[in-house]
């Protein structure tokens, strides 16, 4: 695996959840959040913007389907996106946006399917053409992304080899007419596992000499718990692990996880188990904790804001916001965490421990004033002992509480199935 895993005295096997970060993370430049202002009344969209620039995060991802602004050749519907995209322009946002879906006129899908949109472009050229006319009417937007999980969404079947055409047609027409601009790949659901098509898409574009052309890759790395669809097997740090090496020792520089998270919604259920606001809380921190550690250049959380009716029932729910622009669980939890970091983290060894645990994860920072955090969770609910560390704070985001720990032989901490940081100066 390419993160670096560290632990004192136990097996490697064993230390796979104690993680020591590859390099060191600024969250303003590490965690976006996924967006759809055009969609919302300005004044929600207003708010929204506020609630974000609260949390000290700068980086978003912008979607915008074809159909919808382009529902008949030639003939634009830019109206709220203009209007979106000239308020975001005011906040200095760092901009990721996505082009997905075919037009009507430009669908590749027989005359009478269904779901036109996601049949490819009958000619990849008039969608390279419609992603530059964009890039030069939001010169803000400084990194653009070719499609999203053709890997799943790409009938009448998904097609490694034809997504390949669409994001190279895509990107030399980009990079001719705005050479500045940053190209990434769809982000490709899951691993970029395929429902038909035995491997992953983002290998066969590595086979396909990705690594070569300047390109980010991206994936969407969604589970049913923060450690995986297995959490005894600790599936998400072996496989977004074992993804992330393929990429970079096959020279992708860069590798974004540009939608990750879970949905408070109440049912009927759709695949994520039905698991509220507060799970989402709970599920979004640990991963955040783990995903920091791995070696992930940039990751956005799906999603800002609660979507309408628009959406299915499941995917309404995946907002840090509600539709009216309040913070939910999520929000409030997330702005405690990074309240506790800081904006600014380096990587620390793991301080000397006792009873540890199987299932425990931990990961060790140094903040840049030298006091020292450990992030740390296990269902088992037993105690940690640390010897040398004789006074601490052990900081719940969730619940947003901090509790000052003192002892001459050594604190000790009480672990909960959730993320707790414990804060301390050596």
């Amino acid at each position: 695996m390419a993160v670096a895993l560290l632990f004192l005295g136990i097996s490697s096997a064993d230390a796979e959840t104690v993680l020591k970060g590859p390099r060191p993370i600024a969250w303003k430049d590490f965690l976006g959040v996924n967006v759809q202002f055009q969609y919302f009344p300005a004044d929600i969209y207003r708010l929204q913007m506020e609630q974000l620039d609260r949390l000290g995060l700068t980086w978003v991802r912008q979607t915008i389907h074809w159909p919808i602004i382009e529902p008949k050749e030639g003939q634009y519907d830019l109206t709220d996106l203009d209007a979106a995209m000239t308020e975001a322009a005011k906040h200095n946002y760092h901009t990721l946006a996505y082009l997905v879906g075919s037009a009507p006129f430009a669908s590749s899908a027989p005359a009478k399917a269904a779901s036109r949109d996601q049949y490819p472009p009958k000619d990849y050229n008039v969608f390279a053409s419609r992603m530059v006319a964009l890039a030069k009417r939001y010169p803000q937007v400084g990194n653009w992304q070719v499609w999203n999980e053709p890997n799943i969404v790409w009938l009448p079947k998904e097609n490694p080899a034809a997504y390949g055409r669409l994001l190279t047609t895509s990107a030399a027409a980009l990079r001719t007419a705005v050479p500045e601009t940053t190209i990434v790949t769809a982000g490709m659901a899951y691993y970029s596992q395929m429902h038909s098509t035995p491997g992953y898409m983002l290998q066969t574009l590595v086979d396909g000499g990705l690594g070569s052309q300047n390109i980010v890759a991206a994936y969407h790395p969604y589970s049913e718990f923060p450690e995986g669809d297995s959490p005894p097997d600790r599936d998400f740090l072996v496989r977004a692990g074992a993804m992330n090496e393929l990429l970079h020792n096959n020279g992708v520089q860069q590798v974004w996880a540009t939608e990750w998270g879970w949905s408070s919604y109440a049912g009927p259920k759709e695949m994520q188990a039905i698991i509220g606001v507060n799970g989402q809380a709970d599920f979004t921190l640990r991963r955040l904790a783990l995903m920091a550690a791995m070696d992930f250049q940039r990751i956005f959380l799906f999603n800002l804001s609660d979507l309408d009716t628009r959406a299915s029932a499941r995917d309404q729910g995946y907002g840090l916001l509600d539709l009216a622009g309040n913070p939910k669980p999520v929000y409030t939890a997330l702005k405690n965490f990074l309240d506790v970091t800081g904006p600014n983290l380096i990587p620390d060894d793991p301080p000397g421990v006792s009873n540890l645990p199987d299932d425990l994860y931990a990961i060790p920072w140094l903040k840049p004033d030298g006091s020292k955090l450990l992030m740390l969770w296990s269902a088992n609910g037993t105690t940690l002992n640390f010897p040398r560390i004789k006074a601490g704070t052990v900081h719940d985001p969730l619940r947003g509480t901090h509790t000052p720990l003192a002892a001459t032989q050594g604190i000790t901490v009480v672990l909960k199935p959730s993320l707790q940081i414990l804060e301390w100066r050596p």
